[in-house]
């Protein structure tokens, strides 16, 4: 069984047993987290989408640490006026192990 969630912003195809990177969420470590912005379940047989979310269903899991995702460089340059500006971000998240998914 598969789902597609929504959290931060963006979606992720989900099962169980896989581990998300996904933005910042207010949880400690080892905390059990709920997904209820399922907006499709799918099985070999079956797959029910939403409109705009399945009613009933969510995806659980367990924050498996908190920290920051690699270092995006940006850089910017100007032809012919020796301007340049190289700029770093390192955007937080939350990795998450996907204990389960209920259907509803």
């Amino acid at each position: 069984m598969f789902a597609i969630i929504r959290t931060g912003g963006k979606q992720y195809r989900v099962q169980e047993g896989d581990r998300i990177a996904v933005e910042l969420l207010e949880a400690d470590e080892g905390a059990d987290v709920t997904f209820e912005d399922v907006l499709l379940v799918g099985s070999e047989g079956d797959t029910r989408v939403g409109a705009p979310t399945v009613a009933g269903a969510s995806v659980t899991g367990r924050v498996e640490s908190q920290g920051q995702a690699k270092k995006v460089i940006f850089f910017e340059y100007k032809n012919k006026t020796r301007q340049k500006r190289m700029l770093g971000h390192r955007q937080q998240e939350t990795r998450v192990l996907i204990t389960g998914i209920s259907a509803g």
